[in-house]
């Protein structure tokens, strides 16, 4: 089958390799995807820049977690009802070296989600890390119906999808964004208010806009950057949700402040979210694209040759939707 992969860490055009790989064969518990497209996230261009450095111990690694395609075959204890069913593929290259930038996949039938029809496979590559994370950091700890939801960086990933789930659970949503594309771009999305993270005591700002009130939950992507204003706006007994933390790599927690104030820290990667909410995940997943409630930010679809640019796009700076690569092109 044709794949990409890599034998050794660097930058993408010194590292990816396209070639012909084995066919997989899906085993017990299993199904077999050929693939129509493969979804490009930061994680894997952090995996082939060498951020796990024992990944190639075992040999090479075809990237990438998220993807679409067709069932093509299934392994012992799945349904043959399933063959020729469209599926979103999800932690395909998380505690394994073979994810989705190939032609075909088999990976355990529970990360094969089916896909709507209406849905297309570009949009079905971007699913699994995005979607998945913003769902769980907005529901991870209760409702949100009727509550004021506060999303840093709503232009992201992460947070175009977390302004969606919390509108659908009801909630009011204030957004941060730094300038006017990103601020329409969280408007779109379903934003009540956005401010500017770039102000200065712009966590003051954020109880300014929300009529004095503070909010009661935090969906933040940088949590040791963003904590000095969040704390600003913040209720006693709310929750910080957080899934990111690139800019201050070990944060220094006002421990007492915080305490005091009775907070919750949610931590979240997609990789280890409860089975329990990967399925509740996926369920309101399939109901919301089925209804046609989610939107989407497709930037890039690229040809199958084109698979070091991909990773390019996603290194370079500013890129706030989601990059694919088109496996059949």
């Amino acid at each position: 089958m044709k794949a990409a992969w890599f034998e050794k860490f660097g930058a993408p055009a010194d590292t990816i390799i396209i070639g012909e790989q084995p066919k997989p064969i899906a085993g017990d518990g299993e199904v077999l995807v050929k693939l129509k497209t493969t979804g490009v996230n930061p994680s894997d261009v952090k995996k082939r820049i060498g951020a796990f450095p024992n990944l190639l111990d075992n040999g090479h690694v075809i990237p990438h977690s998220d993807g679409a395609g067709i069932i093509e075959a299934v392994g012992k204890g799945v349904p043959e009802s399933r063959i020729g069913e469209r599926v979103w593929v999800y932690q395909a290259q998380y505690a394994r070296l073979l994810g989705t930038a190939a032609e075909y996949v088999a990976i355990d039938a529970s990360r094969a989600a089916t896909l709507p029809s209406n849905i297309s496979f570009e949009i079905g590559a971007c699913l699994g890390i995005p979607a998945m994370t913003a769902h769980r950091v907005v529901s991870s700890d209760g409702s949100v119906k009727g509550q004021t939801v506060l999303v840093t960086g709503g232009a992201g990933r992460v947070g175009y999808y977390a302004i969606q789930w919390a509108k659908l659970a009801g909630a009011k949503v204030i957004t941060t964004a730094s300038n006017p594309v990103d601020k329409a771009s969280c408007i779109a999305a379903g934003a009540d208010l956005v401010v500017n993270h770039r102000d200065v005591n712009w966590g003051e700002k954020v109880q300014e806009i929300n009529d004095g009130e503070k909010v009661d939950r935090v969906i933040d992507v940088e949590f040791g950057f963003n904590l000095p204003e969040v704390l600003k706006c913040i209720r006693t007994g709310g929750v910080i949700a957080t899934y990111g933390n690139t800019q201050i790599k070990e944060p220094k927690l006002p421990f007492f402040q915080m305490m005091f104030m009775d907070l919750t820290i949610r931590m979240t990667i997609v990789y280890a979210m409860p089975e329990s909410a990967k399925q509740e995940a996926v369920e309101d997943i399939y109901k919301a694209l089925s209804a046609g409630q989610l939107k989407h930010r497709v930037t890039h679809v690229l040809p199958f040759k084109q698979m070091a640019k991909s990773h390019e796009l996603i290194e370079g700076s500013g890129l706030r939707g989601s990059v694919v690569v088109n496996i059949e092109a």
